[in-house]
């Protein structure tokens, strides 16, 4: 079975969406952690082009990042735990083949 063809019950697709959720919340807590620091020490104009230099390649990588068609979903979750904004634990109660794929992609 191709991760494009798994299918999804509406437990795992609750599941799925919560775990989802938490990480993005996590990372976008973390960026304005991040730019609440490095603001309070802007001084320059180059710091602010700077700044927003930062924010502009995060926002980028961080919608290209949360992709919650189904069809690639095993993938952004197995890149999440990796990144570590996801644990594997909140992923309990997905089936156990796609437990296993994120778990393997997780190692690569």
């Amino acid at each position: 079975m191709q991760a494009t063809d798994t299918t999804w019950s509406q437990t795992e697709k609750q599941i799925a969406r919560t775990a989802f959720n938490n990480a993005y919340q996590r990372e976008l807590d973390y960026l304005i952690k991040t730019v609440r620091e490095q603001s309070s020490s802007l001084t320059e104009i180059d710091d602010v082009w700077r700044l927003h230099d930062f924010l502009s390649a995060r926002r980028h990588e961080i919608d290209g990042k949360y992709d919650y068609r189904y069809s690639v979903l095993v993938f952004v979750l197995a890149s999440l735990v990796r990144e570590g904004w996801l644990q594997l634990s909140e992923l309990e109660g997905l089936a156990v083949d796609k437990l296993a794929k994120i778990t393997a992609l997780t190692r690569m």
